[in-house]
């Protein structure tokens, strides 16, 4: 899918990228931190008033906090201070941490935080709506259309790296090599492990969507499969940067993968391609998702993901690009008139092989986390 304001809109995922490029605009422009400018105030005190978990999970405090409870912003003031904000070159650094910030607060398996709610109400997503053509238009902008214009790319079957964290970087450079089990059996365990929980859900687990319990919410093929991104050049591989549900992790070695010539990659460019695998390789998963994904979507009904053991049948990798990550991950998407998928725990230009003729080099480069960036490491 091309980059167009309407898909940034969209998805939960792109509304929420906007708004910190927005923010990430003012601190760069105003040269300080972003807890010192107006939009950035503004954000931080709209979105805690909407924020499901206030005064629990999320409590204000500290040197003006009781100020900040007295001076409470709205969406609508937020929504002024967007339409004012000088917008900085959209350069990759600037998109880069705006995008990671992005990624990095999804959430499925509860309610939208306080700042996805803000960036969703009418009134700020109306004002996102510059921020969207701004980033949109610089797609055919001499310089700067490399920091997005990769986004809609199919998977960069030449550049391709895996990333190993923390500690595990220091494992042996000679993995995958092929020990342990094939890719094969990985997904055939990974579809018995589905199945199982969708049975032990059916007995155990309430019917009633709003009821507390949890269970597997994510969407992708199985974890253990070698998962590859695309570099970025200076800032290294996208999989450094892109990380939903991350642990924290601040240091990394990377391994550039050699990709086959032939391998056939399952591309998933949109909501309506993901809606397609689901309706042609189904696997129903109501039972055991139905609580996190209502919370997080607000629909309640028949869920299915797709059967990834069917789809590796005729293909060797699926990869979801950036832009259909932006647009379509976490919404509630509709497959037939009652069932519907979401795209959940996903990585922006994530490669999951389902082929073991992939293999990894085996020297690697080391990274280290930087205040907020990325660097090459000892």
């Amino acid at each position: 899918m091309t980059i167009t304001p309407e898909a940034l809109l969209g998805g939960w995922r792109g509304r929420r990228f906007l708004l910190e490029l927005a923010l990430g605009s003012e601190a760069l422009l105003a040269d300080c931190d972003e807890a010192g400018v107006p939009l950035a105030s503004a954000t931080m005190r709209a979105a805690y008033d909407l924020d499901p978990g206030r005064g629990q999970s999320i409590v204000s405090f500290g040197p003006g906090a009781q100020e900040a409870e007295l001076t409470a912003a709205t969406p609508e003031s937020v929504a002024s201070l967007l339409g004012r904000v000088h917008l900085a070159d959209v350069e990759q650094g600037l998109v880069l941490r705006a995008l990671a910030d992005a990624v990095a607060n999804a959430r499925y398996w509860q309610e939208p935080d306080g700042e996805d709610l803000l960036a969703a109400t009418p009134v700020v997503r109306a004002a996102l709506g510059r921020v969207a053509v701004h980033v949109a238009g610089s797609v055919h902008v001499a310089g700067f259309g490399a920091a997005v214009g990769w986004w809609s790319e199919p998977v960069a079957r030449a550049d391709q790296h895996t990333i190993t964290w923390d500690a595990d970087a220091t494992a042996s450079a000679g993995a995958m090599t092929g020990a342990g089990p094939g890719a094969g059996e990985r997904l055939a365990q990974w579809r018995a492990d589905v199945v199982k929980d969708e049975r032990q859900a059916l007995k155990h687990a309430p019917t009633d969507p709003t009821a507390s319990w949890s269970g597997s919410w994510w969407s992708t093929p199985p974890s253990d499969l070698t998962r590859t991104t695309r570099s970025l050049g200076r800032p290294g591989p996208a999989g450094l940067w892109l990380v939903e549900d991350g642990l924290g992790w601040e240091r990394a070695v990377a391994r550039r993968v050699q990709v086959p010539a032939d391998v056939r990659v399952c591309e998933i460019d949109g909501a309506a391609t993901w809606a397609a695998l689901c309706r042609a390789y189904p696997l129903d998963v109501t039972a055991q998702k139905r609580h996190d994904w209502y919370r997080t979507t607000g629909r309640a009904g028949r869920w299915v993901i797709p059967d990834w053991t069917k789809i590796a049948v005729d293909h060797d990798a699926v990869h979801l690009t950036a832009a259909a990550y932006l647009a379509a991950a976490g919404t509630a998407i509709p497959v037939d008139d009652d069932t519907a998928g979401v795209i959940a725990g996903w990585n922006p230009d994530e490669t999951y092989w389902f082929a073991d003729a992939v293999r990894q080099e085996p020297d690697g480069a080391a990274w280290v986390l930087d205040d907020e960036d990325w660097v090459p490491g000892p």
